[in-house]
């Protein structure tokens, strides 16, 4: 069983990942974080990607962090038979990272609010506000998110080739966002390339793993170097380090986007860089695997 978001669902958000997080939930791309809103100004409402009725929601507490707030939200919607999703009836959608202004007993169509984005402990400082979206079979408890379903994209995502190199456009206090590769037709979803062509999803290399949209199997290159093997779409990463102008940075944060401000983000807290500084980016094996940040 696997669950297809459509276009027309998809169209809504900016930004997606599959693999772009350290969570059980993502792997093989059992889940989906889907970003609202992308720049400075963060998004606050949280347009939900499913129709159906609502279950449940319940709160969580979240790992202490001191730029998040302390508690997490989890709704859990079973889904109209009629979904444009293609899923059995009694599929449920796991929804996190939004503070609910629904209740049990509500009805959602796709598009309405679901409430109010929350930036919970379970996020990295340089993960922008998302809601996070996994689907439970039937017959599967829906308040676990390991043994959730896989996603698929109902969208043929561009893959841009980057030789590593670009100009800061956007710099925060943990990355940089560079103007290349740039989004030549924006509307349409694009990713970083690999050098055989499939589009990089994932935390390069400050995550385990991460997905080539587009493949079956293979090794997967990426400015001149193996950053893992394919299985399925599923990578693991190899042991690699990833150097920004020849500093050692944390990694890449590596997503799908149609927004015109596409660009590869640089992953780096503590950095020195600019807007309008002159990056190149390298990738070096290294005996030392530890993540960094």
């Amino acid at each position: 069983m696997a669950v297809t978001l459509p276009e027309s669902v998809l169209e809504r958000y900016p930004r997606l990942s599959l693999y772009n997080s350290p969570y059980v939930a993502h792997d093989d791309g059992c889940a989906i974080d889907l970003y609202p809103e992308v720049g400075p100004q963060r998004a606050t409402s949280a347009p939900s990607p499913v129709a159906g009725e609502v279950l449940d929601t319940r709160s969580v507490r979240a790992p202490p962090k001191p730029y998040a707030a302390a508690e997490d939200h989890l709704i859990l919607v079973e889904l109209d038979d009629d979904s444009s999703l293609d899923a059995p009836p009694g599929t449920v959608a796991r929804m996190l990272h939004v503070d609910p202004a629904v209740e049990p007993g509500d009805r959602v169509a796709v598009g309405d609010s679901l409430g109010t984005l929350v930036r919970a402990g379970f996020f990295a400082p340089w993960v922008d506000n998302h809601v996070h979206l996994g689907f439970r079979a039937p017959d599967a408890n829906p308040y676990r998110a390991s043994g959730s379903v896989p996603i698929a994209l109902g969208v043929d995502p561009l893959a841009l080739e980057w030789d590593g190199t670009g100009t800061v456009r956007e710099a925060g206090e943990t990355f940089v966002v560079l103007d290349a590769p740039a989004h030549p037709d924006p509307g349409r979803f694009v990713g970083v390339a690999s050098e055989e062509g499939w589009v990089l999803d994932g935390g390069l290399v400050h995550y385990e793993g991460g997905g080539a949209h587009g493949a079956t199997s293979g090794p997967v290159t990426l400015l001149g170097r193996e950053v893992g093997v394919a299985d399925g779409r599923t990578v693991r990463w190899n042991d690699l380090a990833v150097f920004a102008d020849g500093e050692r940075v944390t990694g890449l944060s590596l997503f799908l986007a149609r927004d015109d401000g596409f660009g590869a983000k640089v992953v780096c807290p503590g950095h020195d860089f600019a807007v309008g500084d002159r990056i190149d980016v390298t990738l070096e094996p290294t005996d030392d695997p530890t993540v960094l940040g």
